[in-house]
């Protein structure tokens, strides 16, 4: 109860109940006299009320005693009748009121009376209270029970900062408020505290900027941190000259601002340890109000009481608890992206030729899926991606090669149809009858002149020479010919008519054996029509898939992690049952492998950095999306997304 408020006595305009003092003296009571009954909403549920109820009272309300039922539950009434009325007549509440005074009951008996009634109607007031007070504690509680689930499920370290600060500055209506972190140093020793966050309702477009300060008893924040007990302060500007710390003013005279109530409370953790100091300033009346001036200050500025001590600190402990959760994650996020990193490196250090494939890979599937979550029509537009799907999305990118770890290196950098030994056995061999070319022709001019002399040797000599001249030409066109077939392409294309031709060409070796100018295993990677492998080959590399399933899958995901194996597996299938490794059909084609897949064949296509293979510009790498999606190949619906929306283009941004 407010100290102001005096009990009070409602009596009916002309009726007097008593001359003696109701209290200990004559004004400790408030007599008011009223035309008619008030309403309960109409009285101060915080003044104890006692109403002297009598029939010209109830006469203004006609039957409605409900009204009369409900002024019971707020304020105490005496039944008041007329001069010998000994009982209360028929009809009236009795069971309503504490008492029955006559009109000319004695005054001892009025005022034992009227101070029982008192005495209800102040116990009314505290069980009111009581039972506001309990309501209030459990919607503190719901709120704590809210903030603390909010907490513990949010990742992201500012964004947990900003969601610590502003509820504690709902909890106590604090105008403005900042939280600092403790900072470790090599040994894991704190050492100071850096200003993460501030927030400020009176001055909310205020630029932040971080900064630090030492845990020791110098300032509000290093001393709460360095003691581990909370400040509780009601104006930082009237602090003690013999207090060590000391609230720096040059903010407050920067911004024109007025710093007044602070409370300050370390954040500690589980294990005692504190994590962080939280600073809240100037309590207000009312959450809303603005503190623009110093008078408003001084008007509606209140200290932190107890109430919000206790308030605070529960939220702090579980801040502390939530900071250091989020700060673990934080170690294992770049844990894990080290792991990935270095996986990527792995990868790339057995194949330098798609050196960044992998990345690219990444970035264009996430580019994608960001566009995805942004359609509104069409087939996916009720497809949404979270924060930690992206990730998910990321990571399976970067990890979708994995498996070519498990492939043998002479296929996996393979970059013509030809081994380079192969080819240089071929051309050791054409090399030798080169040579072999020339010993015969020298032969034959000797033995020539041996048998016949000079006589006709310019003739000779002539034809010697055209023979030799075009078995040479002969050889090279052959040469030219194996060089040229050597070379993948993207596309089917050409005949190999030329190549067997001299497949089936011989010659001896030095051993006397009769043997094709080109073997018939030779023959056959020459023939390959798409890109350099043969059926064999292309089965290996395909299994690189199968590898990185195996190996992702042994990996302990977390929740937010456990589709990667499966969004990286797919990376090959296609929709109408053509890819690879298991040929299966769109149902079982998750969206996010299919983005994968767009994002994988383009960079494929227009890789510069790939010596068996001619780099395809974009317009016609685009061209031959287009003509898989038409075949059934590719989802069209993404594709257009990702031609629509440039994706491709987030790859040279930072060319």
């Amino acid at each position: 109860m407010q100290p102001n408020l005096k009990p009070l006595l409602l009596t009916a305009v002309g009726r007097t109940i008593s001359t003696a003092p109701l209290g200990r003296r004559g004004d400790d009571v408030e007599v008011r006299h009223i035309p008619a009954l008030p309403t309960a909403r109409a009285l101060d549920p915080d003044r104890p009320t006692v109403i002297a109820l009598d029939r010209a009272l109830l006469l203004g309300i006609g039957d409605d005693l409900a009204r009369v039922q409900e002024l019971a539950g707020v304020a105490a009434m005496v039944g008041l009748g007329e001069v010998g009325e000994k009982e209360p007549p028929a009809g009236f509440p009795v069971d309503l009121v504490t008492s029955w005074l006559p009109g000319d009951a004695a005054v001892g008996t009025v005022i034992t009376a009227l101070r029982g009634a008192f005495r209800l109607a102040a116990s009314l007031v505290a069980e009111r209270r009581a039972r506001d007070d309990a309501a209030e504690r459990a919607r503190e509680l719901g709120e704590l029970t809210a903030i603390g689930v909010a907490l513990s499920t949010e990742r992201d370290l500012h964004t947990l900062l900003e969601l610590i600060l502003t509820q504690a500055r709902r909890l106590t209506s604090a105008d403005a408020g900042s939280l600092y972190l403790v900072e470790r140093d090599d040994n894991g020793a704190p050492y100071r505290l850096r200003c993460a966050i501030a927030q400020n309702h009176s001055l909310p477009g205020l630029p932040f900027e971080t900064f630090t300060v030492p845990i020791d008893h110098g300032s509000l924040a290093g001393y709460a941190s360095a003691t581990g007990e909370p400040l509780v302060i009601g104006d930082v500007y009237l602090l003690p000259d013999d207090s060590s710390y000391k609230q720096n003013r040059s903010f407050d005279e920067k911004v024109g601002y007025r710093t007044k109530s602070m409370l300050v409370l370390p954040m500690k953790s589980h294990r005692d340890e504190v994590v962080g100091v939280l600073q809240l300033i100037n309590r207000k009346r009312a959450a809303d109000i603005k503190l623009s001036s110093a008078e408003v200050v001084e008007r509606d500025v209140q200290n932190f009481d107890d109430r919000c001590v206790e308030l605070t600190s529960a939220l702090a402990s579980q801040a502390a608890v939530a900071i250091e959760n989020g700060k673990l994650y934080e170690d294992i996020e770049r844990l894990f992206e080290g792991f990935v990193t270095a996986a990527v490196t792995a990868i790339e250090s057995r194949d330098p030729t798609t050196s960044g494939h992998s990345a690219r890979v990444a970035t264009l599937t996430v580019g994608l899926a960001e566009v995805v979550d942004r359609v509104s029509d069409g087939l996916y537009r009720d497809v949404t991606f979270t924060r930690e799907q992206l990730r998910e999305l990321r990571y399976a990118g970067l990890l979708h090669d994995f498996g070519k770890v498990g492939v043998r290196e002479q296929v996996l950098v393979k970059q013509k149809k030809l081994y380079a030994p192969d080819l240089e056995i071929i051309r050791n061999r054409f090399g030798y009858l080169l040579q072999r070319s020339d010993l015969e022709f020298e032969r034959d001019r000797a033995n020539f002149v041996l048998a016949h002399g000079t006589g006709r040797y310019e003739a000779e000599l002539m034809r010697l020479e055209q023979e030799r001249s075009a078995r040479r030409s002969e050889l090279l066109e052959f040469l030219d010919s194996i060089v040229k077939a050597n070379e993948p392409t993207v596309m089917p294309e050409g005949s190999f008519d030329a190549l067997h031709d001299i497949n089936r060409r011989t010659f001896t070796d030095f051993e006397g054996h009769e043997r094709p100018l080109l073997e018939d295993h030779e023959l056959q990677f020459l023939m390959i029509r798409k890109g350099n492998l043969d059926d064999e080959e292309r089965r290996e590399i395909e299994s690189h898939v199968t590898h990185t399933y195996r190996f992702l899958e042994q990996i302990p995901w977390t929740r937010e992690l456990r589709h990667i194996p499966q969004i990286a597996y797919g990376h090959h299938e296609k929709l109408n049952g053509g890819g690879y490794p298991n040929a299966v059909k769109a149902e079982s084609i998750p969206v996010q492998t299919r983005m994968m897949t767009i994002a994988d064949i383009y960079d494929a296509l227009t890789a510069t950095d790939r010596p068996y293979k001619r780099a395809v510009p974009t317009a016609r790498a685009i061209d031959i999306l287009h003509m898989e999606a038409k075949e059934g190949m590719l989802d069209s619906e993404l594709l257009d997304a990702f031609v629509g929306a440039k994706v491709f283009e987030a790859l040279h941004r930072d060319e």
